[in-house]
């Protein structure tokens, strides 16, 4: 599986050290030679990627918190709900994952132009208010129903609201979910780009998945600055990928 994985990430960093307006290589022959470390600084002349890279942080550091909180109290209360209620949340949930994606984006648009929040930086991160996916809120749904429920009864009793429940003892034992959503939750809203290419269109708002996106339409030619591009959208989703990897065993451990 690590193979299979990486050896596309191999091919993409190699071919960003091809020399541009060159046949591409023939066959397995994908070695530079000499490696051009200059296509990386050339990426900004086709595309405003601090910009770009600015806007795409931005959205995750919004979108992720208010991710994992609306999921987190949306899955607290399916597991606290009784009888056909408990029952009748998970059926929604379910059939909501179930939608597909493509049949929201035009409701999408036309909510969010009709409220006047198209079109800017954050707009995307309005989808983390309906909390991103139902699956992030089934994942919290499991996470709580493994904690013991005459605990959460208990902490009713001696007077705890719902929310400092969820807060003082659900969020704790939830700690693998927590880092699961946000790290499935940061990877959607840093590679996404047909959401922001349906809700954003002014060039300067775009994410730098988007971005990237429409520099696969250049020349052919050109393919190792397009691939050099790539790899700096990648390097930071990997780096998050390892760090959230680590945090997620280590959660696991504690609890």
């Amino acid at each position: 599986m690590s193979v299979v994985f990486l050896a596309p990430l191999v091919v993409m960093v190699l071919g960003s050290l091809q020399r541009p307006l060159q046949p591409p290589p023939d066959g397995l022959d994908l070695w530079p030679d000499p490696a051009e470390w200059t296509n990386y600084s050339a990426v900004s002349r086709f595309m405003p990627l601090a910009r770009l890279l600015l806007n795409s942080l931005l959205l995750v550091v919004v979108a992720v918190p208010v991710t994992v909180i609306v999921t987190s109290m949306a899955g607290l209360a399916i597991v606290t709900a009784r009888g056909r209620v408990r029952r009748g949340l998970i059926g929604l949930s379910v059939f909501m994952l179930l939608v597909p994606a493509a049949a929201l984006w035009v409701p999408r648009v036309v909510l969010l132009r009709g409220v006047g929040l198209a079109d800017t930086p954050l707009t995307v991160a309005l989808l983390s208010l309906a909390g991103t996916s139902p699956f992030y809120v089934l994942l919290f749904a499991l996470a709580y129903s493994r904690i013991p429920g005459s605990l959460l009864e208990a902490a009713t009793l001696e007077g705890l609201s719902p929310y400092a429940v969820w807060r003082q003892i659900a969020i704790p034992l939830a700690r693998p979910a927590v880092v699961a959503v946000a790290a499935l939750s940061g990877l959607f809203y840093w590679s996404t780009f047909m959401d922001p290419l349906t809700l954003v269109s002014s060039p300067a708002n775009w994410p730098v998945a988007l971005g990237l996106r429409s520099l696969s339409e250049m020349e052919a030619a050109l393919y190792p600055i397009y691939l050099a591009a790539a790899v700096i959208v990648t390097a930071p989703a990997l780096v998050a990928f390892c760090i959230g990897q680590r945090s997620f065993f280590s959660a696991v451990e504690r609890t």
